[in-house]
């Protein structure tokens, strides 16, 4: 069964320079192992697709039942270098929740 990473984590992401950094946490502790299997950094990075130009770092954090991502060269040189409209990270943690895993 699939079911999008909102039903079972809420995110916090910002930016720094031209690296978003997204906090995935588990809603509830027994669901961080489906995190742990489901949200590879393969996986964030092929979400994401060309908006991430460099390498997508995972790290875990067990006792907070969550996940850390460091997406590199993902906006565009950073805030105020990019032309993108929204040069930075504060919404890529909701479009993380919209990928879909399985359960």
């Amino acid at each position: 069964m699939k079911v999008r990473l909102s039903e079972i984590a809420h995110a916090r992401s910002g930016d720094k320079g031209d690296t978003v950094n997204i906090g995935l946490i588990a809603y509830r502790p027994e669901d961080y192992p489906l995190l742990v299997r489901e949200v590879t950094a393969e996986r964030v990075k092929a979400h994401f697709g060309e908006l991430v130009k460099g390498e997508v770092e995972r790290y875990e954090l067990p006792n907070l039942h969550a996940l850390n991502f460091l997406l590199h060269e993902a906006l565009g040189g950073g805030g105020t270098l990019s032309l993108r409209v929204d040069a930075q990270g504060k919404t890529f943690g909701a479009a993380l929740l919209r990928l879909e895993i399985e359960r």
